[in-house]
């Protein structure tokens, strides 16, 4: 009888929080969890569109694999700066003019872990 392999819910859990690096970011996918230092915070910008109204800014990050564009939303704006390093997770991943983009997007989170 074949042997079912089934993954315990813990480690179902920590496979999902486990850390991404930005070489492993694909186009169009989920970013569960990445951490990044952030290098450059480009200056806000107010976009109104029928599913945000807001500031946005462009910022980008790298971590130990690569760079990689940032996306930082409403009071992320404020609250980003560089040099922090900051962990997005159940974030997204887009590709815009060629280059990867990350954000918390809307049910992510962005949270400074350290300055």
């Amino acid at each position: 009888m074949a042997e079912i392999n089934r993954i315990h819910p813990k480690e179902k859990m920590r496979q999902m929080s486990a850390r991404q690096m930005v070489a492993d970011l694909r186009a169009n996918r989920a970013v569960g969890r990445i951490e990044l230092v952030v290098l450059r915070v480009y200056p806000r910008r107010m976009v109104s569109t029928s599913r945000y109204t807001g500031p946005v800014a462009a910022a980008c990050g790298r971590d130990e694999s690569g760079l990689v564009g940032i996306v930082l939303w409403d009071e992320q704006v404020k609250n980003v700066q560089i040099g922090d390093i900051i962990r997005i997770e159940s974030g997204w991943c887009r590709e815009r003019e060629g280059e990867l983009v990350v954000s918390s997007g809307k049910n992510g989170r962005l949270t400074v872990i350290d300055r």
